[in-house]
């Protein structure tokens, strides 16, 4: 994020939608939970289920797909890998123009029918890809009216950047529906058009003439329909506790590796993504972080800015390639979706799982920010005693200054809106709830309580 009000890809998909309207016990926290209340919002009534989670992570579930050349592994984390090449192919990278054959297998998920008919679907996974290796994302669905989408890239992925740019597929659509960077999205939804149903399809690619394979442990996509609003109910504060969560500024990053979108200024989601993977005890070594100069403080979060940048977006806000670089940590796993309300939050901050939040906002809808923003990601890590969002905001001078309170109604609204009006009076899209969550691949039973309670299992 920049603090400016810079254009961000969800404006181009929000004008396509305006125009159709006028582990172990976890890591510390400080602080105790509240006898609060029940989870309802303003009214008294539970928010209406907007989104639909699905995801393969079982050893019965990589075996229940249609397999290419893949096989599922069992263990202590099952996944899917290549057993045999089910061919070669030649991919020439967009960002490199180098041509290089690849063998490949594939897998196809059985048929996922969305409990919530969609307008709009993010995938995300959880891969180990070595040197020598990558995989390929693709969603194909069924609309309402009976009729199919093509498949649909939703990313090209690796974990390092020697073999191929990790990248997403611009232009993609079929007059229905487009893919804008990493999201699915129905055209006219206003039409009442809606994904009824998907499968993903999962191409895993090794150079020629080795057993080098990618390891997938979860894939999955999340569905959603969230109504056009431009304010939301106001929940009940339930929760005081606080996370102990590193506190890091993108903003001590500027100027530096400019390569990666400008530097440190637009790192928010590589930021804080890093925040969390350290709260759960992910760590880099030495060795990883060789490359970036020791004149640089806190080089880890380079380290994630580089390994989550989007080549074809020219960003590191992609939301899937954040997820999937937190899980090449040894013990997590993650996801993109999207949550109802605070109440949600509050569910996972009991719980010891904090959260990372994208929201964007006017300089004066937000107290205290000091800055508006087409699009930011922050770290919710708590609540205090009057409900009031305790985030660890990167868009801060230094670190002892990314400890922040926002107002719950206000930061409640910016967060889970889906229009709003930007600094030209112009209407604009919000997130309509969207956050990453980072847990660990093995959770306790409170926290797969929690995760099932807000949809994520």
């Amino acid at each position: 994020m920049s603090r400016a009000e810079l254009p961000s890809r969800r404006t181009l998909l929000t004008a396509a939608v305006v125009a159709t309207v006028a582990g172990s016990a976890g890591p510390a926290y400080a602080g105790t939970a509240t006898a609060g209340a029940p989870d309802t919002t303003g009214g008294g009534r539970a928010p209406a289920r907007t989104v639909d989670n699905r995801a393969w992570t079982s050893y019965t579930d990589w075996r229940s797909g249609t397999a290419d050349g893949t096989r599922a592994v069992a263990g202590a984390r099952p996944g899917l890998v290549i057993a045999r090449a089910a061919g070669t192919t030649d991919y020439t990278d967009p960002h490199t123009g180098r041509t290089a054959a690849w063998e490949y297998a594939t897998w196809t998920s059985p048929v996922h029918r969305l409990r919530v008919p969609a307008t709009e679907a993010i995938a995300s996974w959880n891969a180990h890809t070595p040197e020598g290796t990558w995989l390929q994302v693709e969603l194909k669905g069924t609309y309402s009216d009976g009729t199919d989408t093509p498949w649909y890239v939703m990313g090209r992925w690796a974990a390092g950047d020697q073999d191929i740019r990790r990248t997403s597929v611009d232009d993609q659509g079929d007059g229905k529906s487009s893919v804008w960077t990493d999201t699915f999205a129905v055209d006219d939804a206003a039409s009442g058009l809606r994904l009824v149903s998907y499968r993903l399809r999962l191409t895993l690619h090794r150079r020629p003439g080795t057993r080098l394979t990618p390891t997938v442990w979860r894939a999955g996509a999340m569905g959603s329909d969230v109504p056009d609003r431009f304010t939301v109910p106001a929940s009940t504060p339930r929760l005081a506790r606080e996370l102990i969560v590193p506190r890091y500024s993108q903003e001590i990053h500027k100027g530096q590796y400019p390569e990666y979108d400008n530097g440190g200024e637009a790192w928010c989601s590589p930021t804080s993504s890093q925040m969390i993977i350290e709260y759960w005890g992910g760590r880099l070594t030495e060795e990883q972080l060789s490359w970036v100069d020791p004149a640089f403080a806190d080089p880890q979060i380079c380290h994630a800015a580089r390994y989550t940048y989007d080549y074809q977006y020219a960003g590191c806000g992609n939301w899937p390639f954040n997820a999937a670089y937190a899980a090449t940590f040894k013990g997590l796993q993650a996801v993109v979706t999207r949550l109802r309300s605070l109440t949600d939050l509050e569910t996972l901050i009991a719980a010891g799982i904090p959260a990372i939040t994208s929201q964007s906002f006017l300089q004066e809808e937000l107290t205290g920010a000091g800055y508006g923003t087409s699009g930011h990601l922050m770290t919710v890590i708590g609540f205090t005693a009057d409900g009031d969002v305790i985030a660890n905001d990167p868009a801060s001078d230094d670190n002892e200054a990314v400890r922040r309170v926002y107002r719950r109604r206000e930061w409640e609204n910016i967060w889970l809106r889906t229009k709003r009006y930007n600094a030209s009076g112009k209407v604009v899209s919000g997130t309509g709830g969207v956050c990453y969550l980072y847990f660990p691949a093995h959770p306790t039973p409170r926290q797969r309580k929690a995760l099932a309670a807000v949809g994520v299992r």
